[in-house]
């Protein structure tokens, strides 16, 4: 039996030999037989090349990137609004009875770092820091009343009601401590602090207070969280408003002097809101903001607003009387060809461009000054060599033209009287080459003084019966005082001459 199985196994092992050996037979079984492990290694093949066509599942991660778009909503986000406040109040002694004083005009200055009484006057001595704010008749220095004393910071940044009863200042707190928007109401003799700003720049625009009339109720413009609005708010802090809440950019309030309208200018018809959501409001990641906007009108008591003049405007408008506002179109100081001289009508609510006729004049118009009436304006008319100061009617008419006075552009200041029979003519910034200059209504000359003093500054009191300005007197190191002449800029009195350091002549307030 286990011959037969060696025999079997022989046999087999010799047949598996000859068909490994014999190549011939191949052919016939190698298709049967190699189709079979092509179709199992394609099989095994396939996983790994399907395995990258998942890999592009890493494209869902850019949408992670997605979360940076969201970044920029910071520049968008609501910047901090300043609140009102009452607090650093305190009570103001004043001499003498100064709201009597008050009956009839008079002349409002700042005398900086005064070091009267300290040594030789020829003597320079330290600045002091301070600065005081006087009030003085047009008839003799004796009659000065100090009324309020500041940080020498405050410069020029106060505002007086037209009847001199209220005045606002702001003031620099060197520790910042005190810094802020301040009232002082001369009825109750208190002083305190309404607005802890820092400034009164708000978004680029440079916002002075403007009282009412009455000197009761103080407007200004404050930057909110996305815009600027218009707030009126009394002296004793009573009655805060906001008057404007339309998203836009509403600034550079104005009382008429009956106290029933403010004028103010807005952006509104350009970009109705700057709140993001509301209708038609721009993007303020992709919208410049405003440099000026529209001249508007506002009843005070109903809370109308209609829009006085589709000019786009970058000064503050100014009310000429009860029923006529003007303006100026073009900045040359930022590079526009020209500026244009506007007068609108409260009444007819229209507004219209002051211009020679015949077009003789150059389209650059500065410094300009109108007549009380809104009959006439004076202004300097800037070539690209030379200027000269023409006088013209509404209508485009000429009254007067003049080269006789050189100013440098924006150099000039020109005022006229209350009754409008006189115009006195001026430098600024100390740049004062001339004396009293003063012309009737025909630009014809009435005066023509000598330096010194030269005049500067030049402002006619409400019953137009004194002429105020600034005197340079180069005899004496350039010194700068207060003069108060007579209408034709003649008879000047120095009524500054007993103080030292600097003077800075703010206007007229009180009287009619």
């Amino acid at each position: 039996m286990k011959r037969i199985s060696i025999l079997i196994a022989l046999l087999i092992c010799t047949a598996g030999c000859q068909a490994l050996a014999a190549p011939t037979p191949t052919p016939t079984a190698t298709p049967t037989i190699t189709a079979s492990p092509t179709s199992t290694a394609t099989a095994t093949a396939v996983p790994p090349t399907a395995t990258p066509t998942i890999t592009p599942s890493p494209t869902l991660t850019p949408t992670a990137t997605s979360t940076p778009t969201i970044t920029p909503t910071p520049s968008i986000t609501p910047q901090p609004t300043v609140g009102f406040v009452f607090d650093n109040w305190q009570r103001i002694t004043v001499e003498g009875n100064i709201l009597q004083s008050l009956q009839t005009p008079l002349i409002a200055f700042v005398n900086q770092n005064d070091r009267d009484g300290i040594g030789d006057r020829r003597t320079p001595q330290p600045a002091t820091g301070l600065q005081t704010l006087y009030f003085v008749p047009p008839t003799s220095s004796a009659g000065r009343v100090a009324v309020l004393q500041l940080p020498s910071t405050t410069g020029n940044q106060i505002f007086i009601s037209r009847n001199g009863r209220a005045l606002a200042y702001f003031l620099q707190d060197p520790e910042n401590q005190r810094t802020g928007l301040y009232v002082l109401d001369l009825d109750n003799r208190i002083s305190g602090r309404i607005l802890p700003l820092t400034s009164l720049v708000q978004r680029g625009f440079v916002n002075e207070p403007a009282w009412s009339p009455d000197g009761q109720r103080l407007a200004i413009a404050l930057a909110t969280g996305y815009d600027i609005d218009i707030f009126t708010i009394g002296t004793d802090g009573s009655n805060l408003q906001n008057l404007t809440r339309a998203g836009s950019y509403d600034f550079w309030p104005a009382w008429s002097p009956d106290g029933r309208y403010l004028s103010f200018v807005s952006d509104r018809a350009v970009c109705p809101s700057w709140i993001p959501g509301d209708a038609g409001a721009c993007d303020a990641l992709t919208t410049t903001p405003p440099t000026g906007g529209n001249l508007y009108l506002m009843d005070v008591t109903s809370g109308e607003v209609r829009q006085l003049s589709d000019v786009w405007i970058t000064e503050p408008p100014r009310w000429l009387n009860g029923s006529q506002i003007v303006f100026s179109s073009g900045d040359p100081a930022l590079g526009d060809p020209e500026r244009r001289l506007f007068i609108a009508s409260t009444t007819t609510m229209q507004s219209r461009e002051v211009r020679l006729a015949d077009g003789s004049d150059s389209p650059i118009r500065l410094s300009d000054s109108w007549s009380p009436d809104g009959t006439a304006v004076v202004y300097q008319s800037a070539g690209t060599s030379t200027t000269e100061i023409i006088a013209a009617r509404t209508d485009g008419t000429l009254i007067g033209r003049t080269s006789e006075l050189t100013f440098a552009r924006f150099g000039m200041q020109a005022v006229w009287a209350a009754d409008g029979s006189r115009i006195a003519i001026g430098g600024v910034n100390g740049q004062c080459p001339y004396g009293a200059r003063v012309l009737d209504r025909e630009m014809n000359f009435i005066t023509r003084s000598s330096p010194p003093p030269s005049m500067c500054d030049p402002t006619y009191s409400p019953d137009g019966q004194w002429l105020a300005f600034t005197g340079v007197n180069p005899q004496i190191d350039g010194r700068v005082d207060v003069y108060v002449a007579n209408p034709n800029g003649t008879g000047a009195v120095n009524l500054t001459g007993s103080l030292r350091g600097s003077i800075v002549l703010l206007g007229w307030f009180g009287g009619s």
